[in-house]
């Protein structure tokens, strides 16, 4: 009789134990602000409790059963219809937690989606202002690519005109040079020709001397030898 007597606190202490686990499961459903993930998932754990609970309260209205005394058995099967009673006002207390908790994620759904689009006006906004910003930047861009371009292009004229220039003194000189060496050509030719009259003029002079002298000397010798 008094190991019946333990088996009955112990199994009475689990129903207890169970009990309060799912009040404070359903505590949690009720704070649950989600995800739905998360509620699933303390809704499965919930419902194994509940399970472990019904077994336990059939094996103590099954060790009421078993009592001797009357007393001790009706005593015993009240205790069992009051755990009965909790186990079905967690049960409603764990539906209305569920309730209470899909509203309020259903809520803050609603209230995401707001923000979202909210959010989604400031994105476009941002982007619109971001295009023409966008816009503005390219144009700027364009327009300073041109001046650089026109730049370019008033220093490729300029250079043409340089070499232009430089081109026509480069012809003028040429043409100086050409005039240059006809002159100089001109000199040689001169220089030449005066180079030959000077031999010319050695030779005649060369000739005119040897006559000289052969005079001189044939009229010497006439008159030193008139025999001769």
């Amino acid at each position: 009789m008094a190991t019946s007597d333990v088996h009955v606190r112990v199994c009475e202490q689990e129903i207890l134990k169970y009990d309060l686990e799912i009040k404070a499961l359903i505590q949690d459903i009720t704070e649950c602000g989600g995800p739905q993930s998360k509620l699933t998932e303390i809704n499965t754990d919930v419902k194994k409790h509940f399970h472990n609970l019904r077994l336990r309260i059939q094996d103590f209205e099954w060790m009421a059963m078993e009592q001797d005394r009357e007393s001790d058995k009706q005593a015993l099967l009240s205790h069992v219809e009051g755990h009965r009673k909790q186990m079905l006002s967690n049960q409603t207390a764990w539906r209305k937690a569920n309730l209470a908790s899909k509203l309020s994620m259903d809520k803050m759904e609603k209230q995401a989606l707001l923000n979202g689009a909210d959010g989604a006006v400031r994105k476009r906004k941002m982007t619109k202002e971001g295009l023409a910003q966008s816009a503005s930047d390219i144009t700027e861009n364009l327009m300073s690519i041109s001046r650089m371009m026109a730049q370019q292009v008033q220093q490729s004229e300029d250079s043409i005109t340089t070499l232009a220039t430089s081109s026509r003194t480069i012809q003028d000189t040429n043409e100086e040079f050409k005039a240059m060496t006809g002159t100089i050509q001109l000199g040689r030719k001169l220089i030449t020709k005066y180079n030959r009259r000077e031999l010319t003029d050695k030779l005649l002079i060369f000739l005119a001397l040897a006559l000289f002298f052969a005079t001189v000397l044939y009229i010497l010798k006439k008159r030193l030898f008139p025999f001769l």
